[in-house]
């Protein structure tokens, strides 16, 4: 005599409702959860590019920005950051990176994998940079890209930027600024700022 085996419990079909308030993931829009059931458009479709077109718009809108050279990338925060090194950084550049936290060192860290010559500007863990230091190790050592995370994830800090971006533009380096933590919750202004590259998440 065989017995059959006890039917096997089948998951929920929808997870359990969360309430998600930490830098990811992210609580989602239910206008975006019913967009994600509908066909998608292929990557040539002409009204995917409209769309695009206002999702551009839309940041620069966030960014403060008028750079037409605004684009959602598919990734993480750090796959932010990594674009737009390998977009700024040639082998043997020097790349000077105020680190305030954990993804300040992770500038470091990308930006030395792709060969730039690094040298760090650190401030103790749940403080800022004093800018008036930043701006004379960008004087002392002309980089030719300056490295700051605006709010560091890792302590909550806020860093000044338009004083660091300043002092580079004053040596001709690009001022790369991460504000994967700070997009949305306060104001990141970019052209104001004389931020040259920004990512967020």
């Amino acid at each position: 005599m065989t017995t059959a085996n006890p039917p096997r419990q089948q998951p929920p079909l929808c997870p359990p409702k969360r309430l998600l308030l930490g830098p990811g993931p992210s609580e989602v829009d239910p206008e975006v959860l019913r967009s994600l059931i509908l066909p998608p458009l292929g990557h040539l479709d002409p009204a995917l590019l409209v769309i695009m077109e206002q999702l551009e718009e839309m940041l620069r809108g966030a960014f403060q920005t008028r750079n037409r050279l605004t684009l959602a990338l598919s990734g993480t925060g750090t796959a932010g950051m990594e674009a737009a090194l390998a977009n700024t950084i040639e082998p043997g550049d020097s790349v000077l990176v105020g680190v305030i936290g954990y993804f300040g060192d992770r500038l470091c860290q990308i930006a030395a994998r792709l060969g730039g010559e690094v040298e760090r500007v650190e401030a103790e863990w749940g403080k800022a940079l004093d800018t008036n230091l930043m701006a004379d190790a960008i004087g002392r050592t002309q980089p030719r890209i300056v490295c700051a995370v605006h709010a560091e994830t890792s302590t909550g800090v806020c860093q000044e930027i338009a004083p660091i971006a300043r002092a580079a533009h004053e040596v001709d380096a690009l001022m790369v600024v991460d504000a994967v933590t700070s997009l949305g919750g306060q104001p990141v202004c970019v052209d104001e700022w004389g931020i040259d590259v920004c990512y967020s998440g």
